[in-house]
């Protein structure tokens, strides 16, 4: 290769590069060391966090002198323009920046989770959540090191020109790419970890504002990421061609042929600013004593908040104790002439902290001075604490309700829609994850020339992670934190595994992808775990099936629409596809991780084991019948019927979802595949919504029967024939499918009690039936053809029904599963919705005029509980209720009261 003759005119980003690399190293040592002087010097107070901070930097001037190096002997030249004589040097400065890149991330991240730990020694969640990702971090970050080291065998054929054909190499972008998943999550961990801490503090607004930004600063770190990882796609694109073409496409070929020292300059340049940037950020905590003592007016904020009975600045505000190391006081002081309330701070701020090893406390680098102790709140009449006519007091603290959730038993209609609306939210996200699985399981086949056979593994993968995940860690989550821990918990599982899609896609690798659909499945099981049961509870127990039809038929829109989307929108079947499908399952991972986080501070109901036993046993149900003279109880039949019936539903519905395409191909090949799934999904979700509409008016072991044998009737029948008629009977099998798991569950889950989160772990487990039946399908499929593996099919079906003839046949089981009214309950609902009347002026006594109305309309006929008189079978005519501290099931009497003076 000649040297050029004019290297002046040649382009090159090597300046830009230089410029930019070394600017920020600049400002990153600046912020190294004034941390330094705060913590050795201020306060003289070290900690493992500052050592680790000290060799993040090292490793930092290292990887920045290596890219400044590089850009002297042609990093960021078209490899045309780079002379002989530089390739070996060049070829050394980028592998010098790529064994050190992970290591300065590991040293950066270790120092700011080592400081996560000292924050609160009492939240231990907060404390294993900080202890596993630093482990992720360095476990990890440990692998890819290595990775990089030992990128050739030998490991010198990587500073040769060419790579002789006797070594083994690995495309160095493949390696940069396949570290971005770690990356990227790791960051969202450091970002998200603290957030419910500071958010939870009570702190002035200035100081909490300044909290919030400054650990929220570490976006830009991930954004960095991002855009560093866009600068390597068109290489990936390379290597994607060449694997489709069934050429070598191997890293031997790519380094001698490719433009690295073009491309890779800029996220060299990039990753630079992410590790130079992520130290700024690890240090911004720490400078807080050398800010108290320079620039307090920083951090003290003056706003004076003006109260009723006293003036005080806002900074005598105080920490909760439980923030630091001890439990939070249960005393509040509320007596508006208290004599113990803290008095005004000085206007001057008190001097920083300093000496020579005097001891401070971790939160007095996140506060002022002044706010170590918690004095007693004085009283404030705010909207809360008013006197209100009727309306009892209501304890806040730091205008946060300190009272317990609402029992989730106990809602009526109207006061449920707002949760059921949120966690639909929910169904239709996983519905729409299912969608795009199965269409992104096809086109990785198409991308990677893959088996059939393989797409099959790759689809119970996913099922595998809901056998997996139930059973273990995600039943814990559920007992001991509730239906909101497996919302979120279940979101960031899923956002892990769209993120580890990239990698498998990078590399084609099918165990990659495997791995992938497996942490899916798993998050995915998670919020499953949770969503369904509480759908089935939230609100009257006589609509459960009804509710849990109607969340899953949105569920099953999203199935509709996910393929749609990445067929004709997303990606076209060609070797850059799966990149462009990487873009996508990236920002569904970013999305996912916004909504974990948004579900987190969204208030919704819970229910303890108590209380869901209390609700169980206020219904007139045979809980305690058993089988004869024996000790089993009808009700684990049942559950146990339940559980076998779910397993053989979903392995029937994915045996006709993984077949669908080869059965329409031998049927009627004229039509296309893609436009004519998304009618049968179509028609899945619309029996979904007749479902729902039904269940109000029909029993539903009625319903679940019908639907089985429909589905059964229609499976049979497409087992021969061909044209029109098979292609439509298999729509009318999907039809037939749409219902059958929202009856199943809610049925199975009924009148358990205490063990209802045991039996929703189970139930939700069972799902697993889509690993183990469409393998039998595509034996026989490949046996015979796609009609004769609906046998499979059929015999699916036929033994799921083992539950609608069991609870239509046994008295006792038909007993547990009809619906039955919570009496009690709504009692509880009519009497507090009539102290709300009472309580309110104005409004109140329109709402007792609109509701006498009503009592005209409906002719004055209505019992003490304010429902119809024929057996109390119509609704009250007011649902709505709030939390109230009277014992479950019971309302205090209410005298004067139009709805229960009488009754009680």
């Amino acid at each position: 290769m000649a040297t050029p003759t004019n290297p002046i005119d040649l382009a090159t980003r090597g300046p830009l590069v230089l410029a930019v690399t070394a600017s920020t190293l600049a400002v990153c040592t600046v912020f190294t060391i004034l941390r330094l002087i705060s913590r050795f010097v201020v306060v003289n107070k070290q900690g493992l966090d500052d050592y680790a901070i000290i060799v993040a930097w090292l490793l930092a001037f290292g990887t920045s002198f290596s890219i400044c190096y590089g850009t002297s002997v042609g990093l960021g030249r078209h490899e045309a323009n780079v002379p002989p004589e530089w390739q070996s040097a060049m070829k050394k400065a980028s592998f010098a920046f790529s064994v050190l890149y992970n290591p300065a991330l590991m040293a950066t991240k270790t120092s700011i989770l080592i400081f996560y730990l000292t924050l609160s020694r009492t939240q231990k969640l907060f404390r294993y959540a900080t202890i596993a990702t630093l482990v992720v971090v360095n476990v990890g970050g440990l692998a890819l090191t290595l990775l990089n080291i030992l990128q050739c065998h030998p490991v010198g054929a990587v500073f040769l020109t060419p790579v002789p054909t006797s070594a083994n190499c690995t495309n160095i972008i493949t390696i940069y790419l396949s570290s971005a998943p770690l990356n990227i999550i790791t960051d969202l961990a450091i970002l998200f970890l603290p957030m419910p801490i500071l958010t939870a503090m009570r702190l002035p607004r200035k100081q909490k504002t300044i909290l919030v930004i400054t650990f929220g600063f570490g976006i830009f770190v991930a954004v960095v990421d991002v855009v560093r990882i866009a600068y390597l796609q068109s290489a990936a694109r390379t290597n994607l061609q060449a694997v489709q073409q069934n050429g070598r496409g191997n890293g031997s070929d790519s380094r001698n042929n490719d433009e690295f020292s073009w491309y890779a300059s800029l996220s060299f340049m990039w990753s630079a600013i992410e590790i130079n940037v992520g130290i700024m950020c690890a240090c911004v905590p720490a400078l807080k004593p050398l800010t108290a003592r320079f620039l307090p007016q920083w951090v003290l904020d003056g706003t004076v908040v003006r109260e009723k009975s006293t003036t005080q600045t806002s900074d005598s505000a105080a920490i909760p104790p439980n923030i630091v190391d001890s439990p939070r006081r249960s005393t509040f002081v509320t007596s508006p002439t208290c004599s113990n309330r803290p008095q005004s701070p000085p206007t001057k701020p008190p001097p920083a902290l300093t000496g020579t090893g005097e001891s401070i406390d971790i939160m007095a680098f996140l506060t002022t001075p002044d706010m170590n102790e918690m004095p007693h709140l004085p009283k404030t009449n705010t909207f809360s604490t008013a006197p209100t006519a009727g309306k009892p007091s209501v304890a806040f603290f730091d205008f946060v309700d300190t009272h317990k959730k609402k029992n989730i038993t106990l809602m009526g209609n109207r006061e449920s829609i707002y949760p059921i609306l949120m966690v639909t939210i929910l169904f239709f996200i996983w519905g729409f994850a299912y969608g795009l699985l199965d269409t992104l399981n096809a086109q990785f086949q198409t991308v990677a020339h893959m088996s059939t056979g393989q797409t099959v593994g790759q689809h119970s993968a996913y099922y595998l992670g809901y056998i997996v995940g139930p059973l273990t860690f995600a039943r814990l989550v559920f007992r001991h934190w509730g239906f909101k821990a497996c919302y979120t918990v279940g979101l960031i599982i899923y956002a892990c595994g769209a993120l580890v899609f990239w990698p498998s896609a990078v590399l084609t690798s099918f165990p990659a992808f495997l791995i992938s659909n497996f942490i899916t499945g798993l998050g995915l099981s998670t919020l499953e775990l949770g969503a369904n049961p509480f759908i089935v509870l939230c609100g009257p127990p006589e609509y459960a099936e009804a509710r849990l039809n109607m969340s899953q038929a949105i569920q099953a829109i999203g199935s509709i629409l996910s393929p749609l989307l990445a067929k004709k929108v997303l990606f076209k079947a060609s070797a850059g596809s799966l990149i462009d499908v990487q873009w996508t399952y990236l920002g569904i991972s970013f999305f996912t991780i916004v909504l974990a986080i948004a579900f987190f501070y969204v208030p919704l109901p819970e229910a303890t084991d108590e209380e869901l036993e209390n609700a169980s046993a206020r219904m007139p149900i045979p809980r305690n019948a058993t089988l004869g003279s024996s000790k089993i109880k009808v009700m684990w039949v049942s559950l146990f019927m339940g559980v076998f019936s779910v397993f053989c539903y979903v392995g029937g519905q994915e045996s006709t979802s993984t077949s669908f395409a080869a059965y329409m191909k031998l049927v009627m090949p004229s039509l296309d595949e893609v436009n004519y799934q998304a009618v049968g999904h179509t028609a899945f979700a619309a029996s979904r919504f007749l479902a729902a509409i039904a269940n109000i008016w029909i029993k539903p072991r009625y319903i679940l029967l019908f639907f089985f044998v429909g589905a059964i009737a229609f499976a049979a029948a497409c087992m021969q024939g061909d044209g029109p008629t098979p292609a439509a009977l298999i729509i009318m099998v999907m039809f037939f499918e749409g219902p059958l798991f929202p009856q199943i569950y809610a049925m199975a889950l009924r009148g358990l009690g205490k063990h209802t989160k045991d039996a929703a772990a189970v139930l939700t487990a069972a799902i697993g039936g889509g690993a183990v039946f469409p393998p039998m399908t595509y034996g026989a499929l490949k046996a015979v053809n796609a009609q004769y593996a609906f046998c499979v099919v059929v015999a699916a079906y036929s033994a799921g029904t083992l539950l609608p003839i069991w609870i239509n046949v046994w008295p006792d089981a038909r007993r547990l599963a009809d619906p039955v009214r919570d009496g009690e309950a709504r009692r509880g609902s009519m009497l507090e919705s009539g102290r709300r009347d009472l309580g309110t002026t104005g409004g109140g006594e329109k709402k007792r005029r609109f509701s006498g109305m009503k009592q005209r309309w409906s002719g004055g006929k209505q019992d003490g509980l304010g429902v119809g008189s024929r057996n109390g079978d119509q609704l009250p005519s007011v649902e709505h209720r709030e939390r109230s501290s009277w014992p479950e099931g019971r309302g205090p009497i209410i005298e004067n009261s139009r709805e229960g003076s009488s009754s009680e």
